[in-house]
């Protein structure tokens, strides 16, 4: 009887005999049965014929939970999945052991808990002397680890050649050792053009130039790479098509584990609009230089034409003829000298070299000079200018010959664009704690995808003009520049060609001013009148120092935070009246510092004030709306700040009163 025949075995009086009995009396001896039932890393049994378990060691009980005494007898399809059973994979399995001698397979298997784990399973048929199988020699592993670190590798490729061909902006691929396209992202079609099938297989010297590909460039970056480690490099490449585009390009050898060398990873973006960017930014810098001088120059020749005219103009006895002849020599001189004065300007706000002189400016009084400006220009066109302003002043913070400027290039478009006998409306209002001015007329039009481009230096809409109508194209150019100066500013609003134009600008209000204080009765306060507690919170010890110094010395009480966690500490005991609060810190900054103080006790009163370098109306309203009390722009004028010290004053015990 063979070693391994079971079923015999228990036929012949033995069907209660232990397995591991008969495996003891097998030839091999006990030690093999010892070896076997040692083995704890693998689950070894038999089965029978049948497919029922009649041995069973360590590894097994380890593996799949059972004890000897709870599996031997049992079919071992226990140890398969319902559905592998409702399929007869166990069956199958034996079947195939059968019919070629050994079967493998990895798959789910089932715990006696449950449980289910990854295995290899090894049947081996085992036949007696007559070749008739006997049972089944059973092997499993448990490769449920080995599985997740594949499966877990195997997604991070994935993720990884996913990554790789979803960029778009990048050309990322894969060379071998000799410089041939082992693979292509979309990446690399977008910017060289060519299809994966296309690229696959040819050498990268393709995307060179011939001049650089013929110097051998490819072969000597492929070198450095496998001497350093990469390469990185600008220039020249072509697409399919030909077309050449300016690249920044890095190769990357790569390694295996044995440090051979396994090929390159080439990285490549297009650079084109960005050096085109630059080389416009160059070309900008060139020509605000040109103009600067150009508009220099041109002034030296006005200034004698202009005496020359005004000589003329004294001379009484001149013929029609000449007169005529002088006063068109005046006009054109005259719209000479404008055009030369906005070149010089649009240099100078390039240049950044306007220096603008900003006081209380009357609104009603800024249209007047406007419309007197543009008079001239209006009459000899027969047309009308109607301005609409409020009855009560309205005060803005600007420079009144740059806004004069401002509105008299407005007023001449308008008056250049629109009919003769037409009317020109300028309307002056209060919009959103900004000053509002609207120059409205009825001419020619912007058709509506011009707006956006009309204010860009140089640019000129055609359509509905005549050449004589046309300028430079710079006067918008400037105004829009001296309103965004002033921080405020201006859009053109068209129903198309025909329906006229609207130009709107907005500027800041002025603020309330030292004079308007002292009526009010709240002067500068002194040690005799009631001083206030202050409270400066900036990061920027200089400027926080200087202004505490200068409050002192008003006799008011000053308290510094550098930070706004340091102002957190002081305000409990403090009680500031008066709490100036710097925007930009680090850290805290000043948003969340007046959210923190709020929450404190004995700061109901106080206020609170923003002070920072931005002062465009955005900027404001965002203070007004986080509930700051009034906004401050670097650097303060005194008397601007001596007008809310009186007005903390007033407010003592009031609850702090929006301005």
């Amino acid at each position: 009887m063979s070693q391994f025949d079971v079923s015999s075995a228990r036929e012949n009086r033995e069907p209660d005999r232990n397995p591991s009995e008969a495996l003891a009396s097998a030839p091999v001896g006990v030690d093999y049965a010892a070896l076997v039932q040692a083995i704890e890393d693998y689950a070894i049994f038999l089965l029978d014929a049948s497919g029922r378990v009649v041995s069973w060691n360590v590894g097994a009980h380890k593996l799949h939970g059972y004890t000897e005494q709870e599996i031997v007898g049992q079919h071992f399809s226990c140890f398969y999945a319902a559905e592998a059973v409702a399929h007869g994979w166990p069956a199958y399995e034996l079947q195939q052991a059968s019919l070629t001698g050994r079967f493998e397979d990895e798959g789910w298997r089932v715990r006696k808990d449950g449980s289910t784990f990854w295995s290899n399973v090894v049947i081996t048929a085992i036949r007696n002397q007559a070749g008739i199988v006997t049972g089944f020699a059973k092997i499993t592993r448990d490769l449920t680890a080995q599985r997740d670190y594949v499966e877990a590798l195997r997604q991070s490729e994935e993720r990884f050649r996913l990554l790789v061909d979803s960029v778009k902006d990048c050309a990322i691929f894969m060379l071998d050792p000799q410089g041939y396209v082992m693979s292509w992202n979309a990446g690399a079609v977008r910017i060289n053009g060519y299809t994966r099938e296309e690229i696959i297989g040819r050498h990268f010297s393709a995307f060179y130039p011939p001049e650089d590909a013929a110097a051998g460039k490819p072969a000597r970056e492929l070198a450095i790479a496998r001497q350093i480690g990469h390469v990185e490099d600008e220039g020249l490449r072509v697409r399919k098509s030909g077309e050449t585009f300016w690249a920044n390009v890095v190769i990357t050898a790569v390694h295996d584990e044995s440090n051979r060398l396994r090929g390159f990873a080439k990285v490549t973006r297009d650079l084109t609009e960005r050096r085109q960017r630059e080389e416009l930014e160059r070309s900008g810098i060139r020509m605000r230089e040109f103009i600067a001088t150009l508009a220099h120059e041109l002034r030296n020749p006005l200034a004698p034409l202009r005496n020359a005219i005004s000589v003329m103009q004294l001379e009484i006895e001149l013929s029609p003829t000449l007169v005529r002849s002088r006063d068109l020599i005046d006009r054109q001189v005259t719209h000479l000298t404008r055009l030369v004065d906005d070149l010089l300007d649009v240099g100078r706000i390039m240049s950044e070299k306007v220096e603008l002189r900003l006081a209380a400016v009357d609104l009603a009084e800024l249209v007047t000079r406007a419309i007197e400006a543009v008079r001239p220009f209006t009459d000899a066109q027969e047309q009308r200018v109607v301005q609409h302003v409020p009855v009560e002043p309205v005060s803005i913070r600007g420079d009144m010959i740059r806004l004069v400027q401002v509105l008299q290039n407005l007023l001449h478009n308008a008056s250049k664009f629109s009919p003769p006998g037409s009317r020109i409306d300028i309307t002056g209002r209060i919009d959103y704690s900004m000053a509002v001015v609207e120059v409205r007329d009825s001419g020619c039009g912007i058709p509506v995808r011009s707006l956006d481009k009309i204010f860009d230096l140089f640019a000129q809409e055609k359509s509905g003009q005549s050449r004589g109508e046309s300028g430079l194209g710079i006067g918008l150019t400037l105004c829009k520049s001296l309103v965004e100066m002033h921080g405020g500013s201006i859009f053109a609003n068209s129903e198309g060609p025909g329906c006229g134009s609207t130009f709107t600008l907005s500027l800041p209000l002025a603020s309330p001013s030292a004079s308007e204080a002292a009526d009010a009765g709240t002067g500068a306060a002194t040690p005799e009148t009631a001083p206030l507690r202050v409270l400066l919170v900036d990061d920027n010890h200089d400027s926080a120092d200087s202004l505490a110094m200068l409050l002192e010395l008003k006799g008011h009480d000053v308290r510094i935070a550098y930070e706004g966690r340091e102002a957190l500490q002081i305000a409990p005991s403090f009680m500031p009246e008066l709490a100036v609060i710097d925007i930009a810190m680090p850290k805290m900054d000043g948003y969340a510092t007046l959210a923190a103080l709020r929450k404190l006790p004995g700061v109901a009163d106080t206020m609170f004030v923003a002070m920072t370098g931005f002062g465009h109306a955005g900027d404001r309203e965002q203070t007004r709306a986080a509930g700051f009390h009034a906004h401050l722009v670097k650097p303060v004028e005194m008397a601007l700040f001596d007008a809310l010290l009186a007005q903390a004053i007033a407010n003592r015990g009031g609850g702090g009163s929006s301005s």
